[in-house]
């Protein structure tokens, strides 16, 4: 079964990067989400294997923070892992203490590091 990954806030870009890389690296579905209201209807809706946020939404530049927080105060849809998309170790802090696993920057990619917190959970 292929797994699912939600992408949300991303611009198209960086959107179309994580896609490629996902899809290159772990054969997964990726489907993108701009904003809350989108987020939480898609993972009461699917089943997804993992969210990526974006420190701030390029929708409208709101903070990615604040969804993994109601991500996590959802019981129907807190145990779904997430990840915030930055490059700042401070707000990588903040999204573990709000309930995310630690997540990376645009960047990192292709780092083994990355590699192996993403094949963790979606090999």
């Amino acid at each position: 079964m292929t797994k699912r990954v939600l992408d949300v806030g991303n611009c198209g870009p960086d959107f179309q990067a994580n896609r490629c890389f996902l899809v290159e690296q772990f054969g997964c579905d990726v489907v993108q989400a701009h904003n809350a209201e989108e987020t939480m209807a898609e993972l009461r809706g699917g089943d997804y294997a993992l969210v990526l946020v974006n420190r701030k939404l390029d929708h409208d530049y709101s903070d990615g923070i604040e969804i993994i927080r109601k991500i996590k105060a959802d019981p129907e849809v807190s145990a779904v892992p997430v990840m915030l998309i930055t490059n700042f170790a401070e707000h990588q802090d903040a999204a573990e203490e709000a309930g995310g696993l630690r997540g990376f920057g645009k960047l990192e990619l292709d780092k083994p590091e990355t590699q192996q917190r993403l094949r963790s959970l979606l090999a």
